[in-house]
């Protein structure tokens, strides 16, 4: 078990299980009601062959994480991020994270997820920001004093944002580990909810969850996936009328700030800013338009965030 994923209850680990394994006795009953299908009388045996192949190829499909699923999933790894750095306790600001980064989400490729976007400001003088499937995204006060303007906020959040949409952080999970997920889950014994079975399944849910925990908070993203997260921070700024440049502007600000050298938080998780500035700049600059930083939200940010401590 990942030493991160200890803080979870079993109790409510197994709840997020029996969701999945509710959704997945349905594809298996669907299997078994191609086989009465079937029957000599009625098929022969190529068209039998082919059915099954169908049948076989539908419930693959249907293996695959539903929005749902990534909810419960992201919600598991929320509480072991909460369980490392604390939430701060300030609802003024956490109201105005929320209000700047559901203006990105209106704008992003996935504006729509099961239960919404969640953003949250953790208690840590580190700079730091985090994305969890199902749209759970974190931005320490750290990071928060390192911004300029409401559009260097905005550029963070739409960075994290572009993870959510593009489903990275499940794209971290070893197949391996969901192929003996989904493999218990449509067995017999698994359908009984069988307490073997059952602890298999905690056990390799713990080990899904240990999997996106370690690339968020230990091993960050593949560097891949984190220049398609500044790629698709600049479109979606861009749409929502903020300035792209205020991510150049973050990076640049990033480069220069006294954590720089110090390898702990975004610097542990994250490619050095220097490298991706030069393709982030690329990307700005080939823009037809781009919005400039506006004066009123600059005021608003400072009116939120000039006496954090």
């Amino acid at each position: 078990m990942n030493r991160k994923t200890k803080s979870l209850p079993r109790v409510f680990l197994a709840g997020v299980v029996l969701v999945v394994l509710a959704y997945l006795i349905a594809c298996a009953a669907m299997e078994k009601g191609v086989s009465v299908l079937t029957s000599p009388e009625k098929l022969s045996q190529k068209d039998k062959a082919s059915l099954l192949r169908v049948a076989k190829a539908l419930r693959s499909s249907f293996a695959d994480i539903t929005e749902e699923e990534e909810y419960y999933i992201g919600r598991s790894v929320a509480a072991t991020i909460l369980a490392t750095y604390p939430a701060l306790n300030n609802s003024r600001l956490t109201r105005y994270v929320n209000r700047v980064g559901q203006a990105v989400v209106l704008y992003s490729d996935r504006p729509e997820i099961f239960a919404g976007y969640h953003f949250l400001v953790l208690d840590s003088n580190e700079i730091n920001a985090m994305a969890a499937p199902g749209g759970f995204i974190f931005i320490t006060k750290g990071l928060l004093r390192l911004c300029r303007n409401e559009d260097m906020l905005a550029a963070v959040l739409a960075h994290e944002v572009g993870h959510v949409a593009a489903k990275h952080g499940l794209r971290s999970i070893k197949k391996s580990r969901l192929i003996e997920a989904f493999r218990l889950l449509a067995s017999e014994a698994a359908q009984r909810s069988g307490s073997a079975e059952l602890a298999k399944l905690v056990s390799t849910y713990e080990s899904i969850l240990g999997d996106i925990t370690a690339t968020l908070i230990e091993r960050g993203y593949d560097r891949k996936f984190e220049t398609e997260a500044d790629e698709l921070a600049v479109k979606f700024m861009t749409r929502a009328g903020y300035s792209p440049t205020a991510l150049s502007d973050f990076l640049a600000a990033l480069a220069s700030s006294a954590q720089a050298s110090s390898g702990k938080g975004w610097f542990k998780t994250h490619p050095a800013p220097e490298k991706r500035l030069a393709k982030v700049s690329a990307k700005i600059k080939a823009l037809p338009q781009v919005p400039a930083v506006a004066k009123v939200r600059t005021q608003r940010f400072h009116q939120y965030c000039s006496r954090l401590k």
